[in-house]
């Protein structure tokens, strides 16, 4: 299950300290200071991402430490800075500090929110020299990493749910028309996990596909079917090759009934996907055949610059539930 929960301790580095050297060189015995200067430690960020089961990382891992910089040398060599630590967190994420209740959001695909900083570097006595003090026998030390205990908490609430049979091309549209770089391939199951994508504020989920008998525990199970509960609209995407699409469109409709009759109420578009597969003819008789269920049926391609166009511009309406 995904963990959408939880408490962390992340620890930017700490800088590496700087040397307290003196030049000892054949024939320059009592040469001046030549101790570098410490790198600077890493920073923590987290990045967001449409894996809403990127937590689970953290089920029995609840700290995250970043690199130290490292230490400065004698012949005035410089610690090497250490590269910043990239977390990726699902979007839909709060982050809340857990000493000063500070508040961050996870929002977006890619988004990159600084967490915590890494410690300067210490300096080293070769840059410490002065007109005053040409031999100084002590650098100055490298700053402490910061420290914050922090609490994750996961309101997966998508504007859009994507829900069909497995290989409905599903994630193929979230891809499409969304910064999502969901898994996809030519065979069922290819998502096992919801992802999310972010239609320029319209946050859609691409829901694993569900099959006969899922809300008994078939299949991928009720696992998912929760997150369909949080969405405003629910969009049924359907294989236009599907023999019988209609029949294809109920297996789904009975589970949602069985799990949750309002699950049922919800407003809803049907996708019939992969139109470029089938004849002009036969598009127009799968659409047919739902005229008696619903107004808002549309037929559309992915490799359909014009599909996807259209696609976009329904799902950004806010009031994209009414005919």
């Amino acid at each position: 299950m995904i963990l959408d929960e939880v408490i962390l301790t992340v620890a930017a580095g700490n800088g590496g300290e700087g040397a307290v050297s003196f030049r000892r060189e054949k024939y320059i015995p009592k040469g001046g200071p030549d101790g570098g200067n410490g790198g600077a430690g890493a920073d923590v960020y987290f990045v967001g991402t449409n894996d809403l089961a990127a937590l689970n990382k953290f089920r029995s891992q609840k700290n995250i430490k970043a690199e130290d910089g490292g230490m400065g040398r004698s012949k005035k060599m410089i610690g090497k800075n250490a590269a910043s630590l990239y977390v990726r967190i699902p979007i839909g994420t709060t982050i809340t500090n857990t000493a000063t209740g500070k508040k961050m959001n996870i929002s977006d695909v890619g988004q990159e929110l600084l967490i915590a900083r890494g410690g300067y570097g210490g300096i080293g006595n070769w840059e410490l020299r002065s007109a005053q003090n040409q031999t100084p026998r002590e650098g100055k030390p490298a700053g402490r990493g910061e420290v914050f205990e922090l609490h994750l908490n996961l309101s997966f609430i998508a504007d859009v749910g994507l829900i069909g049979l497995p290989n409905a091309g599903k994630s193929s549209l979230l891809n499409a028309i969304t910064n999502a770089q969901a898994k996809i391939g030519d065979y069922p199951f290819t998502t096992l996990e919801p992802n999310l994508g972010n239609l320029n504020g319209t946050i859609i989920a691409d829901i694993p596909g569900l099959i006969e008998g899922a809300s008994t525990g078939k299949g991928l199970g009720i696992k998912f079917l929760k997150h369909i509960e949080k969405t405003r609209v629910i969009v049924h995407c359907i294989d236009i090759t599907t023999p019988d699409v209609l029949h294809a469109y109920h297996i789904v409709r009975k589970e949602l009934k069985k799990y949750n009759p309002l699950l049922t109420t919800k407003d809803e578009f049907i996708f019939l996907t992969k139109k470029d597969l089938v004849t002009d003819s036969v598009k127009l008789n799968k659409i047919k055949e739902f005229k008696t269920i619903s107004s808002k049926v549309f037929a559309f391609s992915i490799i359909d610059n014009v599909d996807i166009k259209k696609i976009i511009t329904l799902l950004k309406k806010k009031d994209a539930a009414k005919p």
